[in-house]
């Protein structure tokens, strides 16, 4: 691969990992964060998802799409990448490697997610509801899986943001760059609590 085109592949990686896929990732926590209010406005909240309109469409090119770009595209960075200690330091480089580890445990996580409720819910195993949840978790190994799997999304999702802030040019300074880490440790350990309540709201 040319230099020109895989500087051209890594933007539109990095552009589609914060939109749509990590605006979704918020939105699915906050929607699943509903579970602490009770059944009844999980369900309705969920439902209200499920309703929109041209929802298949929406899933295929908003969220599945760019998600498999993403995640296929990310496999291919996480064997080739190298560490970079002379311009980024040794925290940084632990984040490279950590982000690299959460982006391949996420295809995992999220294709079995995707199969245990979706595909299911496609094939008219199961309905997508609170009680579908609660199954689900009702398995201590699989709460654990899950807790893990959270917390890897928020945290590459976080950690990509300040990716793609310095790859685009917008935090090019030593300054900027520390803001952003302050800003990007708020909104994961932020994500990271809805999400994990969320979860135990379902146990």
């Amino acid at each position: 691969m040319s230099k020109d085109r895989e500087f051209y592949w890594r933007r539109l990686h990095s552009l589609l990992g914060i939109i749509p896929v990590g605006l979704f990732v918020a939105q699915h926590l906050v929607v699943n964060h509903f579970a602490t209010r009770g059944e009844e406005a999980f369900n309705k909240a969920s439902g209200f998802m499920g309703s929109l309109p041209f929802v298949i469409l929406l899933e295929i090119f908003i969220i599945y799409l760019p998600l498999m770009f993403h995640a296929f595209y990310g496999i291919y960075i996480a064997f080739t990448a190298k560490n970079n200690p002379q311009r980024y330091g040794t925290l940084r480089n632990y984040l490279f490697i950590l982000q690299r580890i959460t982006g391949i445990f996420l295809v995992v996580f999220i294709a079995w997610h995707v199969f245990e409720t979706r595909f299911q819910a496609a094939i008219g195993a199961k309905e997508v509801n609170f009680n579908m949840m609660a199954e689900i978790l009702s398995n201590p190994w699989m709460l654990g899986f899950y807790i893990v799997g959270v917390i890897s999304a928020t945290f590459h999702l976080a950690n990509g943001i300040w990716s793609f802030l310095v790859s685009w040019g917008i935090t090019q300074s030593p300054q900027s760059q520390r803001i952003a880490t302050y800003v990007t440790l708020v909104i994961f350990l932020a994500l990271s609590v809805v999400g994990v309540q969320a979860l135990l709201a379902f146990v």
